[in-house]
């Protein structure tokens, strides 16, 4: 049985985001709650929280342990990016593209990953 948490609008883009759900993809849930808890990132403290909401989605749908769940799929896509202007020289401009990303974690039995 697989379960999946969304979070959607994180402001941090998803090159960011990508480094610290490449660290977690694969492993077993409680090492990557290790693994979020101690990297020094600041992305880190959302994808732990998502982790945490898709862990309580699988127990909520039935799954007798959750200590045996693993995480089968993890990635950050693009969300709509904040456009800002900073003024240059010259009386001209130049644009500042505020990012951000929706942060997905399926979590899935030992079995079914």
């Amino acid at each position: 049985m697989e379960a999946k948490a969304i979070t959607r609008y994180v402001r941090v883009s998803p090159r960011k985001a990508r480094i610290v759900l490449d660290q977690i993809r694969g492993k077993n849930v409680v090492k990557a709650q290790e693994t979020l808890l101690f990297t020094n990132r600041a992305v880190s403290e959302t994808v732990l929280k998502t982790l945490n909401s898709a862990i309580a989605n699988a127990s909520q749908k039935g799954v007798a342990n959750t200590d045996e769940l693993v995480v089968k799929a993890c990635y950050a896509d693009e969300g709509p990016t904040l456009k800002r202007i900073r003024p240059r020289a010259k009386g001209s401009a130049a644009r500042i593209r505020k990012r951000t990303s929706h942060i997905t974690i399926i979590v899935a039995t030992r079995e079914e990953a």
